[in-house]
C-alpha cells in the first residue's frame, strides 16, 4: 500500500466508523472540523471532502483481513488484542489496531444512592422468636451470573436476571422463615459471575453468556443489594464474606463485591462486608471457626479440592489448621463441584461440605454429569449444636427445562 502524506491520514480511524454509520462526506467533514462552512466557502473543507472521497476504498477495507479472520473464528473484533495468522503462503504476527482495552469498573463513578432507590427490597412477615441461637448463618455459591444454558443443552433451562431475582426472593423468604438469631453471617464461596468478556478468568475458555460485562456488574451489584437490604429490617447486624479468588469470576468478581461493600456500608452501618482474595481464609464465630474456599482458584489449580475428600485434601487442610493455629468446631466450606455433599466424619478435626450451586447446570455440566440440583442452606448455630435449613431444586422434576414432546 503507498504511504499517503495527506493532513487528513490523521482522521482515517475516525472516518472509517462514520463511513460505516453511512454518513455522507460532508456530514463526516463537518462533524470532524465542527463547522458549518461548504466547500465553496472553504478550500479546507473541499480538499478534506475530496481526501475521503478518493481514499474511501483504501480506509474501509485497510483492515479487512482482519475483520475476515476474527469473524471467522467468531471472536469480537475489538477484544482480539493480536493474534498468528497461518496458512500454506504464510505465518504472520498481526496486533490488532481495532483492539480496545476493556473499560475498568470505577466505584467512584456509580451513584449508589440511586440505584438503592431503584431495588424494591423484599418483604416478609417478622418471625418473633429469633433469640434461640447464638447466630445464623446463609451459604451460596456458584451463582454464575451471565451463564447462558445454551439451546444445545441436552435438558434444557433457563438463567438470566428474572430467574436469578426469584431466586434471590427464595433466599430472604427462607432466611427469614428460619430465623433464630438476630445476627446473620452470609458466606459467598464464589464464581458469583459467569466469566468476563465471555471467558473464565483463566482465559482460553470460550462460555456462552447473555450479558455483557457491564450487564452483569449491574445485575450483580443488585442482586448483593437486595438481598442484604431485604435481610436487614429482620436482624440487628449482617456480616458477609465473599470468596473472590476463584476460576470463573476472579478480579470482577472482586470488583463487584469491592462496589457492593463500598455501598452497603456507606447506606447501612449494621453490615459488615469482607472480602476474601485468598485461595484459602477463615472467620471464627465463638468455638466455631469456618474455613473458606471456592475449591478452585484463578491460576495454579486445574482441578481444585474434590467433592469427596481423600487424604491428600486432608492433609493440606490440617497443615492450614497448624500454620494458623485453629482448633474448634471447624467447617471447611467449598464451592465448585456444584453438588451438595455434608461430610462430618471422613476427617477428625473438621467437617467437609460442598455446597450446592445456586445456578442450574450449565450445559457443559449436563452434557458431562447429569442435569443436577441447585439451591442453598441455611444454618441456626446453638452452643452446643446447630440446625440445617435447605432448600434444593431438583431440576430433573421440573417440567420447564426439558422439552417432552
Amino acid at each position: 500500500m503507498p504511504q499517503v502524506t495527506s493532513e487528513f491520514y490523521k482522521y482515517d480511524s475516525i472516518v472509517a466508523e462514520m463511513l460505516q454509520q453511512g454518513l455522507a462526506c460532508s456530514e463526516i467533514v463537518a462533524k470532524i472540523l465542527n463547522t458549518n462552512a461548504t466547500r465553496d466557502q472553504d478550500p479546507k473543507v473541499n480538499s478534506f471532502r475530496k481526501y475521503i472521497f478518493r481514499h474511501r476504498k483504501r480506509i474501509l477495507d485497510q483492515h479487512e483481513g482482519i475483520y475476515n479472520a476474527t469473524n471467522n473464528l467468531d471472536v469480537p473484533n475489538t477484544s482480539t488484542k493480536n493474534m498468528w495468522i497461518k496458512n500454506k503462503e504464510a505465518s504472520l504476527f498481526v496486533v490488532n489496531p481495532n483492539y480496545r482495552k476493556p473499560e475498568e469498573v470505577k466505584v467512584e463513578d456509580i451513584d449508589f444512592k440511586k440505584l438503592f432507590g431503584e431495588i424494591k427490597p423484599f418483604e416478609y412477615k417478622k418471625n418473633t422468636s429469633v433469640n434461640e441461637c447464638l447466630f445464623d448463618r446463609l451459604v451460596y455459591t456458584d451463582t454464575h451470573i451471565a451463564m447462558m444454558i445454551s439451546d444445545y443443552s441436552l435438558y434444557g433451562g433457563i438463567w438470566n436476571e428474572d430467574e436469578l431475582f426469584k431466586m434471590c426472593d427464595k433466599m430472604i423468604s427462607h432466611t427469614i422463615a428460619n430465623q433464630k438469631s438476630k445476627v446473620l453471617y452470609i458466606d459467598e464461596l464464589g464464581d458469583f459471575l459467569d466469566g468476563y468478556d465471555g471467558q473464565t478468568v483463566r482465559k482460553g475458555h470460550h462460555l456462552p453468556q447473555n450479558m455483557d460485562n457491564q450487564k452483569a456488574f449491574d445485575v450483580g451489584l443488585r442482586f448483593k443489594i437486595k438481598l442484604v437490604q431485604s435481610l436487614i429490617p429482620y436482624y440487628d447486624r449482617i456480616i458477609c464474606h465473599n470468596v473472590c479468588e476463584d476460576n470463573h469470576a476472579g478480579s470482577f468478581g472482586y470488583i463487584v463485591n469491592s462496589a457492593f461493600k463500598t455501598a452497603i456500608e456507606m447506606m447501612l452501618p449494621n453490615v459488615s462486608v469482607i472480602n476474601l482474595r485468598k485461595f484459602i481464609e477463615f472467620y471464627k464465630v465463638g468455638k466455631y471457626i469456618f474455613v473458606l474456599s471456592h475449591g478452585k482458584d484463578s491460576v495454579s489449580l486445574k482441578f481444585g479440592f474434590k467433592p469427596k475428600l481423600d487424604k491428600i485434601q486432608e492433609n493440606k487442610i490440617d497443615n492450614y489448621l497448624d500454620r494458623n493455629g485453629l482448633k474448634g468446631i471447624i467447617e471447611f466450606s467449598k464451592g465448585d463441584s456444584h453438588q451438595y455433599l455434608f461430610d462430618n466424619s471422613t476427617a477428625q478435626r473438621f467437617n467437609y461440605y460442598n455446597y450446592p450451586a445456586l445456578s442450574p447446570s450449565s450445559a457443559w455440566v449436563q452434557i458431562n454429569f447429569q442435569q443436577g440440583i441447585s439451591g442453598f442452606i441455611s444454618f441456626n448455630y446453638y452452643e452446643d449444636r446447630k440446625v440445617i435449613n435447605e432448600c434444593i431444586i431438583n431440576h430433573s422434576l421440573t417440567t420447564n427445562n426439558a422439552d417432552n414432546g
